[in-house]
């Protein structure tokens, strides 16, 4: 199997996995790379995972149909521009051989899900859409600190090895935030170098990894007494002891970073 980000907008990334000849995409936001890259491999697209309504993510789903009469699967509590197989959490998608598990996310958006799938070519895999990102996670347009925290720890207790397939390009800005919250983190600052010399040659800093997210993503790390006295600096009615405090005050925080 080959998975492959492909560059949308200005920081999307449209997932795309195939066999060979067989394909599946995840949020398609917009469908001219991924058809530029089905007909660069001579592919047929079977299947479209989707994980939460905003446009960015399903603007060109309705093209595509049109163009390769694939199934779409998506969230059963947003509104879809055509209809899907909804799914909910403890759902399962068979695409491709492959099996993938419906995780209820929310927090970005109300309905919000992931994918996970337990083995492809021997390691985990994650399409998370907008909930977690590599050293960050979504902006909470309709959920609540509490819901993205839960999604957040649903995420974090995957195997260590699970690659993170995010959807947006965010990782430098998101590591000067994660930088400004634990700048003693030496896991950390190794990561941002890493992920600078990717981006200086052009390359994703993406897929993360769970194991990786947890040593430096401030937004998993809410327990951790380094990050909760940063948030509590930041926000004095920050509770140190309470995570989802830690995580509302972070998310505030970000908000306005710069």
């Amino acid at each position: 199997m080959k998975l492959l980000p492909l560059p949308a907008f200005s920081d999307n990334y449209l997932w795309l996995v195939h066999d060979g000849r067989d394909a599946l995409v995840v949020d398609p936001g917009d469908a001219a790379p991924v058809r530029e890259a089905l007909e660069r491999a001579q592919l047929t697209l079977r299947s479209i995972l989707v994980t939460h309504h905003h446009p960015d993510h399903v603007g060109g789903v309705a093209e595509l149909v049109r163009a390769t009469g694939a199934t779409v699967w998506g969230p059963a509590l947003e509104k879809m521009p055509v209809p899907v197989t909804p799914l909910r959490g403890g759902d399962t998608v068979q695409a491709l051989g492959l099996a993938f598990e419906v995780i209820d996310v929310p927090g970005h958006t109300a309905g919000h899900i992931a994918f996970y799938c337990a083995a492809m070519d021997g390691a985990p895999l994650l399409f998370c859409g907008d909930t977690l990102f590599s050293g960050g996670c979504g902006r909470l347009f309709e959920g609540t600190p509490a819901q993205m925290h839960a999604s957040l720890a649903r995420l974090a207790a995957l195997p260590g090895s699970t690659r993170v397939c995010c959807a947006h390009e965010y990782t430098l800005s998101n590591l000067a935030f994660a930088r400004a919250v634990e700048p003693d983190n030496a896991a950390l600052a190794r990561y941002l170098d890493a992920c600078r010399q990717l981006r200086a040659t052009g390359q994703p800093t993406l897929p993360s990894s769970i194991a990786t997210e947890q040593a430096i993503n401030p937004f998993l790390r809410t327990d951790q007494a380094a990050v909760a006295r940063a948030a509590q600096t930041h926000d004095a009615g920050t509770v140190v002891s309470d995570p989802v405090s830690v995580l509302a005050s972070l998310r505030q925080w970000k908000n306005t970073f710069r």
